[in-house]
């Protein structure tokens, strides 16, 4: 599959920026599936207005491989997509591992209606950049990428300009999502897609959850002209998804204008506390998962925070950190619109 078989429209959508959530794991309280509520999510993320949805990812927990759940929750998520979306949908998997399971996995997800794929790399550490490409490589000659710089603190590797320039120059490369939580490490991608003269087909997308806001709205001078983040593509917008697709409006609205708004700017580091709570920055992030399902269990999306991994639960202090940034910024939030909408989005 390549990058210009996606419909033109969504092509187009995606590069001039949308919300993709990283879609997470619904399970009951046996830590088994849970279909209804998995398929809520993936309704509340349409009704909320996100562009597409990223399933198999980290926010998904890397773990559904081990119990046999990446096959199922990407079914799910296609099929809720299509029965309920009047509008083009995005659809991203994440695809991890060595070679031959990434390829497996692209392939899935191919055959299952998905657009691309997120292509994590922590399976790689230790490679050689040529084997790093090579395999990027590999992956793209069967559907469209979305490469993925990952945090090392939550298992991703140091990624060099030249590594950025040499994956931007594979044709079937249509975006990356850039996370490393880092400046330095963000403005090496930038200069390697500038490098590559890539910048027009390879959208970038925040993954920087710390520093969302501010992607989303400062430019990036570049030899090749001038860089931009088009929009995100984060396990923090799988909460308060509503409230971040308003965002990312007021975000481009800002793009145009000739002033960025003090009151817009002030929200970078609202957004980021907030996401400190919920990604428990304070414990070098044990509870992200358990952070982002408590928001949702709370909102009634799920039933509980379980994870795959029973001991992976919220960290000591970390509820009265969500409950201060309810307090603090009630803007960000959309529990009205969740309230309203969930007893259908719960309807099976």
């Amino acid at each position: 599959m390549n990058w210009q078989e996606i419909p033109a429209a969504l092509l187009d959508s995606f590069r001039d920026g949308m919300v993709i959530p990283a879609h997470p794991l619904a399970l009951d309280q046996h830590r088994r599936l849970d279909p209804r509520r998995q398929k809520a999510l993936t309704r509340y993320y349409i009704d909320a207005g996100a562009g597409g949805i990223a399933v198999g990812v980290h926010t998904t927990q890397f773990a559904i491989r081990e119990v046999g759940l990446y096959r199922p929750v990407l079914e799910l998520a296609a099929e809720t997509a299509a029965a309920r979306s009047g509008r083009p949908l995005l659809k991203v998997a994440g695809a991890v591992g060595r070679t031959a399971q990434a390829l497996e996995e692209t392939r899935l997800a191919r055959a299952l209606g998905y657009h691309a794929v997120l292509l994590g790399l922590a399976a790689l550490k230790g490679a050689s950049e040529d084997e790093l490409v090579e395999h990027c490589a590999a992956i793209a000659r069967e559907m469209p990428v979305v490469g993925f710089y990952l945090q090392t603190a939550v298992g991703g590797m140091p990624l060099s300009e030249s590594f950025w320039e040499r994956f931007a120059r594979i044709e079937n490369v249509i975006g990356i999502k850039v996370a490393p939580f880092n400046r330095y490490a963000t403005l090496d991608v930038v200069k390697g897609i500038a490098a590559a003269q890539a910048l027009r087909r390879v959208a970038l997308y925040t993954g920087n959850d710390d520093h969302i806001v501010l992607d989303l709205i400062l430019p990036f001078r570049t030899e090749a002209g001038e860089a931009r983040f088009s929009g995100g593509l984060l396990g923090h917008w799988c909460v308060w998804t509503r409230a971040a697709v308003e965002l990312l409006a007021k975000c481009k609205a800002a793009r145009r204008a000739p002033a960025v708004a003090k009151e817009l700017l002030a929200l970078d580091s609202a957004v980021t506390d907030s996401n400190a709570a919920f990604f428990d920055a304070a414990n070098d992030f044990h509870g992200v998962i358990a952070g982002c399902h408590e928001v949702l269990r709370r909102q009634g999306l799920l039933a509980g925070r379980w994870c795959i991994d029973p001991h992976e639960d919220l960290s000591p202090g970390q509820a009265e950190a969500i409950d201060r940034v309810y307090r603090l910024y009630p803007e960000l939030n959309d529990d009205a619109f969740v309230a309203a909408n969930l007893e259908r989005w719960l309807a099976d």
